[in-house]
Formats: C-alpha cells, sequence, structure tokens
C-alpha cells in the first residue's frame, strides 16, 4: 500500500461534509500484473434519479522541492489511473484533489490553465483549514 498524502484525512473529511460516501481507501485498481491505489473511492446517490455517483479522488499536497516535478508526477499518475478506471469502471470519474491554494495558484498560471482547458485533468478544489470542498471542475 502506498504511503498516504499529508491532505488524505482532510480531503476525506471534506468530501463526507459534502454528502459524499467512502466506499474505498484506498480505491485498488488492477491492470495486467500492476497493481494501483487511487486514494479514495467515493458515491453519491442522486435522489433524483435513484442512481449513484461514483468517484475515484487521486490527493496531491504539491509540497515536494519542486511545483514543477510534482505537477508533472501527479498528471502521470491521472493520466494512467484514468485510463485503467475508463477499461475497469467506466462509470467512475477520476478527480485530482488539490488545496485552495494550489487551484488558484498553479492552476490559475498558463500551464495550469492550459491542463485544465485541454481536459487533461478534472479537480476537487479544498479548503484544508475547514476540511471543506470549494470547487469541481470538470
Amino acid at each position: 500500500m502506498p504511503a498516504k498524502d499529508f491532505y488524505h484525512d482532510c480531503v476525506k473529511n471534506a468530501l463526507i461534509k459534502d454528502g459524499w460516501t467512502i466506499t474505498h481507501d484506498p480505491l485498488s485498481l488492477k491492470w495486467g500484473k500492476k497493481d494501483m491505489y487511487v486514494d479514495l473511492g467515493a458515491e453519491q446517490l442522486l435522489a433524483a434519479e435513484k442512481d449513484a455517483r461514483k468517484i475515484a479522488v487521486e490527493i496531491k499536497s504539491f509540497m515536494g522541492l519542486s511545483e514543477m516535478n510534482d505537477l508533472e508526477k501527479a498528471i502521470g499518475q491521472y493520466i494512467v489511473y484514468h485510463d485503467v478506471l475508463a477499461e475497469v469502471e467506466p462509470d467512475r470519474e477520476l478527480y485530482l484533489a488539490v488545496s485552495q491554494d494550489i487551484a488558484s495558484g498553479l492552476f490559475a498560471e498558463p500551464l495550469g490553465e492550459l491542463l485544465l482547458k485541454n481536459n487533461r485533468v478534472c479537480l476537487v478544489v479544498f479548503e484544508p483549514e475547514v476540511e471543506a470542498i470549494v470547487k469541481w471542475t470538470v
């Protein structure tokens, strides 16, 4: 099992406050002989449709020595998980969880905006101090 991200419990609590039920901690994926672990799996009952919306959330703190290195690792990991999920659980949406500071900094800069514009990543933005979800990007 991989180590939990610094913000793991914060994001988990924020999702629960936002009405999500945590179904996997972590969400285990397998493709061929490779095992992978997305930080969280969750679902939310959609009352109007009597169905559940399923998500997978990879949490990144961006606390490494290089923001660019952290971004490259996060996007690479996101792409791998995205493509495997598309095959094994196509009804589950993948999100990268980042703090409000990272969303308003890195993802508001030209490179981050380009990644969002080109649909390279979907974000769930959280505020760590209050353990709350503040924004979803699709």
